[in-house]
């Protein structure tokens, strides 16, 4: 009867034993596979190779008119030539498609794919605008206008920003006609942020276009 007792006792103690083993190994391949699990299924949208976006750190340019783009490219976007914002504004330099059209863009889609001729409407955008503001140049760089001293690529910045007869308005009345858009962003502000580069190499031109 005790010899009974005893192999129950010893058969109970390797049961318990086998049924721990086993259990602890479950637990550790689940910690084990929630420590980083890549698959698609646990995502509420397809996961994003992180290159896809283009995004780099502003390079250190200086303040060059290479300096003054990549400035205005790494604030509006972060440099990503492939982000849309949630009012529709398209890629490094988030134009509308409006500006597009006006620079001979007709494909926002394809634009938004190709990071050349993003480069390419920038230079044409602001081509334009300083042709449009030409005038507005001449006579207001190195005056102050809210306690901001106004330069020429400041202007073609917030040109960029608010379109250039935003920018005629507010260095017209003397600051006192602003602008700001949807996220609250200024023509004052653009104004100091982007002032000081040399914008020289930009020429003034009424009809430019963007072609690569």
């Amino acid at each position: 009867m005790v010899k009974k007792a005893i192999k129950f006792s010893i058969l109970v103690a390797v049961l318990t034993f086998v049924s721990l083993g086993f259990t602890s190994k479950k637990e550790a391949n689940v910690l084990k596979n929630n420590k980083k699990n890549t698959s698609s299924e646990l995502f509420t949208v397809n996961p994003i190779d992180d290159n896809y976006f283009g995004k780099a750190p502003i390079p250190f340019t200086g303040q060059s008119y290479l300096g003054f783009k990549e400035a205005v490219g790494f604030k509006e976007s972060q440099g990503n030539y492939f982000v849309v914002n949630t009012l529709g504004y398209l890629g490094k330099y988030q134009f509308g498609k409006g500006t597009l059209e006006m620079i001979g863009i007709y494909n926002p889609q394809a634009f938004l794919k190709n990071p050349k001729l993003q480069e390419k409407a920038f230079e044409a955008n602001a081509s334009r605008n300083k042709w449009i503001l030409r005038k507005d140049i001449q006579r207001s760089v190195g005056k102050r206008i809210n306690g901001v001293v106004v330069t020429e690529s400041g202007i073609l910045a917030a040109a960029h920003l608010a379109g250039p007869g935003s920018v005629k308005k507010y260095l017209r009345s003397g600051g006192r006609q602003g602008f700001s858009d949807a996220y609250g962003t200024t023509v004052k502000y653009y104004m100091k942020r982007f002032a000081g580069y040399d914008v020289s190499s930009i020429k003034a031109d009424k009809k430019a276009k963007a072609r690569v």
